[in-house]
């Protein structure tokens, strides 16, 4: 027989209550234990993709880098008589008589097969009918002396074989050259100004005052009129600024009242390059416009700097010169820091200009220069060419062809 034992009503409650706080809580640790591991599956997939993504980022980042910073001015030689040259100087429709070695009786032509190669990048290969598209309705102007006229030629014979005959024209007037791809709409001109700034030797064919140099640095409206519609400006002055004295004029060539004034050359050039800046920043469109400055081109005028006899020059030279940094005395780097000064205070103005610095590479060039194989126009060098040698311009296909090289990686890859 069973006994029914008596339920005290308040132990009774306190019981029921416990046991429903007991689940209460071993239920909340299972769902957290469940939502934990939810969590920690997600956290790692998201941590997967956030990797990938972020090693496909870098990967691009790092290609993009190598595209848009890479530095191809520093770097070496290589003798490569399988891709350059880039174009047969007897075959360039256009080809000037300063820088025609072939036709002049130059034999040694290895001087063409040299190609630069950066340190760690590579110059995009030269494509003709890609920049000559790039270029489509385009106006292209190469301002400055006698050498920028030099890289000028370069690109007109770089362009030359890709273009018929019938479709391309060249014209020469006054102080411009026009070079026109007719199925392109394009021009590729040459503006003759050795300062950039208005002086006496603005005449590209009368040099009679090459020993007396007179510029406004003041004044540059004369020139800048005739690019200021340009789509690219490619800037070069250097060489008319190697003088031991210029003089500076305030006032006109056509006024009696002038103020002249003997000013030391880096000063000089300071000032010419700040009208320059001026009227950039004025005067062109800088969202549609490309500006280039090319850095003096050196010369090699005497043979000891590099090893060779006294009172030597470039004549005979046929290989490059091998030493790291070789840098000559014609190079001024006081100028060139002038230069580099200008453009940063351009930049921070809004106006960006790219520095083509084409010294130190072509400093090791001394058996590029067009020596005594060209046509002369000096008396004293049809006299005797063996003792005047041009040590200054280059032979084409040549060096130029380099520096051109490398405006073409920038003009195709912006």
């Amino acid at each position: 027989m069973l006994m029914q034992v008596p339920t005290d009503p308040v132990t009774c409650g306190i019981r029921n209550r416990f046991s429903l706080l007991v689940s209460f809580l071993v239920a909340m640790l299972v769902t957290a234990a469940v939502y934990q591991t939810r969590d920690s599956v997600v956290s790692s997939d998201d941590l997967t993709t956030t990797e990938e993504n972020t090693a496909d980022s870098a990967q691009e980042n790092s290609t993009d880098s190598s595209q848009q910073h890479c530095d191809y001015f520093s770097g070496k030689w290589v003798f490569d008589n399988q891709s350059h040259p880039l174009y047969k100087g007897p075959n360039c429709s256009f080809m000037f008589e300063e820088f025609a070695c072939e036709k002049y009786g130059r034999k040694d032509l290895e001087y063409e097969n040299w190609r630069w190669q950066p340190e760690h990048c590579n110059i995009p290969r030269f494509d003709a009918l890609r920049l000559l598209e790039k270029l489509r309705g385009k106006r292209v102007v190469f301002i400055g002396d006698s050498l920028n006229r030099n890289q000028w030629f370069s690109l007109t014979c770089m362009l030359d074989s890709a273009i018929p005959p019938t479709l391309r024209t060249f014209s020469f007037k006054g102080t411009l050259m026009v070079f026109k791809a007719i199925e392109y709409n394009a021009t590729l001109e040459f503006y003759w100004a050795p300062h950039l700034v208005e002086s006496n030797n603005d005449d590209p064919r009368n040099h009679s005052n090459f020993y007396e140099r007179i510029v406004r640095v003041e004044s540059i409206e004369k020139h800048g009129r005739h690019w200021i519609d340009a789509d690219i400006l490619v800037f070069s002055s250097y060489l008319w600024w190697r003088w031991p004295r210029i003089q500076v004029l305030w006032g006109s060539f056509n006024s009696s009242d002038g103020i002249y004034k003997d000013v030391p050359v880096p000063r000089c050039y300071e000032m010419a390059l700040q009208t320059w800046s001026n009227w950039l920043e004025i005067h062109i469109n800088h969202s549609r416009t490309q500006i280039f400055f090319t850095s003096m081109s050196p010369t090699h005028q005497w043979a000891e700097e590099w090893g060779g006899p006294a009172g030597g020059t470039c004549l005979g030279e046929r290989e490059p010169i091998t030493k790291e940094g070789y840098w000559g005395r014609g190079s001024h780097k006081d100028m060139m820091r002038s230069v580099e000064e200008a453009l940063e205070q351009l930049k921070r103005r809004g106006v960006n200009v790219q520095f083509l610095n084409i010294t130190q590479l072509s400093e090791y060039r001394r058996e590029g220069h067009s020596m005594i194989y060209r046509k002369f126009w000096k008396p004293e060098q049809r006299r005797d060419p063996i003792h005047h040698p041009d040590c200054t311009h280059w032979c084409l296909p040549g060096v130029p062809d380099t520096w051109n090289e490398i405006l073409y990686a920038y003009l195709v890859g912006s």
